[in-house]
């Protein structure tokens, strides 16, 4: 989809609520704190008969004060203007117009981009008295509507649908979406995460900077990796449950565990000067819970003296603690000289490969005749357990069916299993799941065939 279009003005008129009611879900997190957007956004948003690509931006802001969060929050939005063909902008009907809405106007009016007025808020059968001011700004009569209701849609897709190639309407129309790698990239604050995805994809395309916190949503990025379209999610960074005390902080962290839950592979950045702590355990953990594919990045690698050190320690530590995923990734980079970032994009592609891999049944019972020969399982209540039969049920992650004559199997047997399979089927990293069925003859169970 290659027509775009950004919504622009100034907090709290109703953006990312009119870019949710666009793309058909909550993509962006809406509050009553006004500057909640700071990175712009896109999502794949459609009007009835009409397909293409959305942006929601945050404020156009006084960028005299250079260096400040707003005057780089507002060098980010002018990216994301540079790339639209039209601009909704969104003024509170209720509100007037205010003096940001006029500077946000006269700054819009630089893009020599064609530009439609939303007159938001426009709730009930009376339109507020106020809504009239906005003709003021020079882009003639606006468009009532209620972006929380979906009231006035039918009016945006006729004034949008005049700037739309029917090229791109016939693109939409044959749906040749294509299916998208999609990688969350997780950790605490100022761990590097932003700056890592900026290297990645070449442009300074997410917010950065010293302060903790500047990423609050879950932000989705289109990419391409040698041929293969990506979907880069840059999150929020999550603290220890006991800190997160602010309502928009719990929302942020909430778009990011669900960013882990939609996600092919997760990278958790960890920033190597840092102590490798119980915070990103928790977020690792998760993540295997999850069912994803999960790499490590030591960012700042380059800041680091002692690295055989500092690599056998977190070894150790993600060894001890993540068990269940052995033989973790881990692979050092600095974001922010753009170092190591083509093995870490090597690894993930492994990953994503391990992560779909299946295995054919037959290997598998031969695998498992071995295993029994060599290591029988322990005997259970005074009778020894058998191992009839084995087949993969599902990929992503590996799933296991495996059928005995008493289900009692202990944990430390199963855990031998997995070892087993890691090592044979070169499994490493992932998580693995076993579904154990008692049966003496798995032919005659219904569940055999997965």
């Amino acid at each position: 989809m290659t027509f775009t279009i950004a919504i622009a003005g100034r907090p709290n008129v109703g953006k990312s609520t009119l870019f949710n009611r666009l793309v058909g879900k909550k993509m962006a997190i809406v509050n009553d704190e006004p500057g909640v957007t700071r990175d712009w956004r896109e999502g794949e948003g459609h009007l009835f008969d009409l397909r293409f690509r959305v942006l929601d931006t945050a404020g156009l802001e006084d960028e005299r004060t250079k260096g400040t969060i707003a005057a780089r929050t507002a060098q980010q939005t002018k990216m994301a203007l540079d790339k639209a063909h039209v601009i909704l902008l969104v003024v509170d009907a209720r509100a007037g117009v205010t003096s940001s809405d006029t500077v946000i106007a006269r700054e819009l009016r630089k893009t020599g981009k064609p530009i439609i007025l939303i007159a938001n808020k426009c709730d009930g059968a009376i339109l507020p008295a106020s809504m009239e001011e906005t003709v003021s700004l020079g882009f003639g009569e606006p468009i009532p509507i209620s972006a929380s209701h979906g009231d006035g849609m039918m009016d945006v897709h006729e004034a949008v649908s005049k700037y739309v190639p029917q090229e791109d309407i016939e693109k939409a129309e044959a749906g040749d979406e294509e299916k998208s790698l999609i990688i969350a990239v997780v950790g605490r604050p100022n761990a590097g995460k932003s700056t890592l995805i900026n290297h990645l994809i070449g442009e300074d395309r997410m917010l950065t900077g010293p302060e903790p916190g500047l990423t609050r949503d879950a932000v989705p990025i289109a990419w391409e990796y040698n041929g293969m379209p990506v979907r880069l999610v840059d999150t929020a960074g999550m603290r220890r449950r006991v800190r997160v005390v602010e309502t928009l902080e719990k929302m942020s962290v909430q778009e990011s565990l669900r960013a882990i839950r939609l996600a092919h592979v997760v990278i958790l950045v960890l920033d190597s000067t840092q102590p490798f702590d119980k915070q990103e355990l928790v977020i690792a953990r998760h993540v295997v819970e999850e069912g994803r594919a999960l790499i490590v990045a030591l960012n700042k690698w380059d800041l680091i003296k002692n690295k055989k050190d500092t690599t056998k320690h977190i070894r150790e530590r993600a060894e001890e603690s993540l068990a269940q995923v052995s033989g973790l990734p881990l692979v050092p980079i600095s974001a922010l000289k753009g170092e190591g970032l083509d093995k870490l994009m090597r690894e993930t592609m492994r990953m994503y490969e391990t992560w779909n891999i299946r295995v054919s049944t037959s290997k598998l019972n031969r695998w498992l005749e071995d295993m029994e020969a060599n290591h029988p399982p322990p005997i259970s209540a005074n009778r020894r357990i058998k191992l009839r039969y084995m087949t993969q049920v599902k990929s992503r992650p590996p799933t296991f069916s495996l059928w005995v004559n008493n289900t009692g199997l202990p944990e430390s047997y199963i855990r031998f299993l997995t070892h087993g399979l890691r090592d044979t089927f070169k499994l490493e990293g992932v998580p693995i799941r076993w579904q154990m069925k008692k049966s003496d003859n798995p032919y005659d169970d219904k569940d055999k065939k997965g």
